[in-house]
């Protein structure tokens, strides 16, 4: 059996890293952002979003915590700081080891209409149809990251989207803290230009998907910085990518992970389902707005076919 690793690197190399290529600029000329994520497969961007709902939906999760006796009682609810003794109270059995906390504090965060509302904010609407050069539209599968130093938690390894939510290549992942997040606190890194290499080979890992890329000692171009509150990162379904390991064992970090489509092109029926054994019916009830409700339900979308084998662990074969 191939055994299962952390976070595995390229072999028997050194990895070159720098800081992302603010494309801030590029908003306003979309024939060169498009060449800039052809290029790189990232796009990272400053202050893009809005504080005020991010801030809103940071307390709400923060609150989830707190209700659960997760957060330090000497300290602010929005300085996120983890009770460590606490939560490792918690059985791993019951842990979404994929997000960071109880299966059943999960499910409340689903339920909250502004995690939901804020993927549609215009912002990311013009940016996601500059990008696709056609109208866009965004999976309401939504995933939180609330990642905390339970004893069963480990960063996300380097892996592609597209092998888990299959429909079209062309679809692309936006990532954005819920806060300031530095590297030291587990940010986001890509390897540049990795979505040329289309669907790459597997190996068990731990971490979230519990599989890893296996990169070739050519492929060590990692990207990554420092967020502040509104930043950015989003990139391609064939892009790696992967979680820095967190330094402060005492402070949660909270994200989200949206995605991006073309409103033409092939999608999974997964991908327009809750993220978890939930029914949109449940997680609707006692919301206000029903335009970010069964939205996708108005369009006639393609589905697409499950690929399994695009999971299947196999030798990689390395040629640069």
């Amino acid at each position: 059996m191939t055994p299962i690793v952390d976070n595995p690197p390229a072999k028997d190399i050194r990895e070159k890293r720098s800081l992302f290529f603010d494309a801030t600029p590029l908003l306003d000329d979309p024939g060169a952002m498009r060449r800039r994520a052809e290029q790189d497969g990232y796009l990272f961007f400053k202050h893009f979003l809005p504080a005020g709902p991010l801030l809103e939906l940071r307390r709400q999760m923060l609150e989830i915590c707190a209700q659960r006796g997760w957060l330090a009682p000497a300290h602010d609810l929005m300085e996120g700081v983890i009770d460590e003794a606490a939560i490792n109270q918690v059985p791993p059995e019951e842990m979404r080891s994929d997000i960071g906390v109880s299966e059943e504090a999960y499910h409340a965060v689903q339920k909250l209409e502004l995690f939901h509302t804020i993927p549609h904010h215009p912002n990311f609407l013009s940016l996601y149809r500059n990008l696709f050069g056609k109208e866009a539209i965004p999976h309401p599968r939504h995933i939180a990251r609330m990642i905390t130093c339970h004893r069963i938690i480990a960063p996300t390894p380097p892996h592609q989207d597209f092998i888990h939510i299959q429909g079209t290549p062309t679809a692309w992942t936006c990532w954005f803290p819920l806060g300031d997040c530095r590297r030291e606190m587990g940010s986001l890194t890509v390897l540049r230009g990795s979505n040329h290499n289309g669907v790459v080979s597997v190996q068990p890992a731990q971490g979230a998907g519990g599989l890893a890329s296996i990169l070739c000692p050519h492929e060590i171009d990692w990207v990554e910085g420092d967020f502040e509150l509104g930043d950015i990162l989003t990139f391609s379904s064939y892009t790696v990518h992967r979680a820095l390991r967190s330094q402060h064992r005492d402070r949660i970090r909270l994200s989200c992970d949206v995605r991006f489509q073309a409103l033409d092109e092939e999608i999974h029926e997964g991908s327009l389902k809750p993220h978890g054994d939930y029914s949109w019916e449940d997680l609707y009830q006692g919301w206000k707005n029903p335009a970010v409700q069964y939205y996708w339900k108005k369009h006639a979308l393609r589905l697409s076919a499950w690929d399994p084998a695009l999971l299947w662990q196999k030798e990689r074969i390395c040629t640069n």
